[in-house]
């Protein structure tokens, strides 16, 4: 099962195949990361808090 490299969340295999390139089994950042975000094919630590 796909889990996320940056916290350890499980992720579903259809997140882990639209957010990861080719290759790669494991998304950098997910949806849970409060700390992390996805800006482009990069990875930022996030500028503000998130709302969750």
């Amino acid at each position: 099962m796909p889990e996320c490299q940056n916290c350890g969340t499980f992720v579903t295999d259809a997140y882990a195949r639209v957010f990861t390139p080719r290759g790669v089994d494991n998304p950098r950042v997910c949806p849970d990361c409060r700390d992390k975000i996805r800006d482009g094919a990069e990875i930022r630590n996030a500028r503000s808090t998130r709302n969750q």
